[in-house]
């Protein structure tokens, strides 16, 4: 007990000092947060740290590293959140949607989502604009919805810009565009998103250009979770061309 005492004294000295600190690079006390051990994560929560509040809450939602309780979770999130942080009014946002912590409310998850969206938060944008394309807890707005996946793929968002990609392919919320559908597709493949290299690699082969797409499905199938990749493999061994038949095949053996 004196050795967390000890721990979370010096715990609070340091993120004070940090907290402190002036000419900070944006996102370093979050950088710092992230690799510090969960005793001083939360003793610098309890000492009233927005980042470290979130964190703590992420922590305890997962079960990292302590044992899991997303009723605490959310506490935390709630309490980083009443300070104005973005990443905690998304998070509360999810944990609302997704019955973390407390029962399913998705009124209230969709309008945590906004205000983390209407402040900036990429995937606060993300989020919301998905309650909105489903009309889940708020009335629904296809429009409206690819309006926010816009401005969060604008900000990088790879997930952001798939979805935006798939708006256009298929006329959801925007005028039918091929042409923004096959860029947006291609700049979430190349930030890494599997889907949207699943998504890329198929426009790709349509045009015949079959060797890249082997590639981006390769990338793709690399990437993806488990689920996902056998249901990709599925339908990649079923392609009319033998090479990316092939390649679904050797990826799944």
């Amino acid at each position: 007990m004196a050795g967390r005492s000890r721990a979370a004294a010096a715990a609070e000295a340091h993120y004070r000092r940090m907290a402190a600190l002036t000419g900070m690079r944006e996102g370093e006390l979050a950088e710092a947060l992230a690799a510090a051990p969960a005793v001083w994560i939360e003793s610098a929560a309890r000492y009233g740290l927005a980042e470290a509040q979130v964190r703590l809450g992420q922590l305890l939602l997962d079960g990292a590293g302590m044992a899991r309780d997303p009723a605490a979770a959310l506490a935390w999130f709630e309490r980083a959140a009443a300070q104005g942080s973005p990443d905690a009014m998304n998070m509360v946002g999810r944990c609302l949607e997704n019955g973390w912590g407390r029962a399913v409310d998705l009124p209230g998850a969709a309008a945590w989502c906004r205000r983390a969206a209407e402040a900036g938060l990429d995937w606060g944008e993300y989020n919301y604009a998905n309650l909105l394309f489903d009309g889940r807890g708020v009335a629904q707005d296809q429009a409206e919805a690819c309006a926010w996946y816009a401005k969060a793929a604008a900000r990088g968002h790879a997930r952001a810009m798939n979805l935006l990609a798939r708006c256009c392919e298929e006329g959801w919320g925007v005028p039918h565009d091929p042409a923004a559908a096959r860029d947006w597709y291609r700049r979430a493949a190349e930030a890494g998103y599997f889907r949207a290299q699943f998504n890329h690699a198929t426009l790709l082969a349509a045009e015949g250009c079959v060797g890249e797409a082997a590639d981006w499905f390769e990338r793709a199938l690399a990437g993806a979770p488990a689920a996902a990749r056998a249901a990709m493999s599925g339908t990649l061994a079923q392609h009319p061309e033998p090479l990316i038949a092939a390649l679904a095949r050797a990826m799944s053996a």
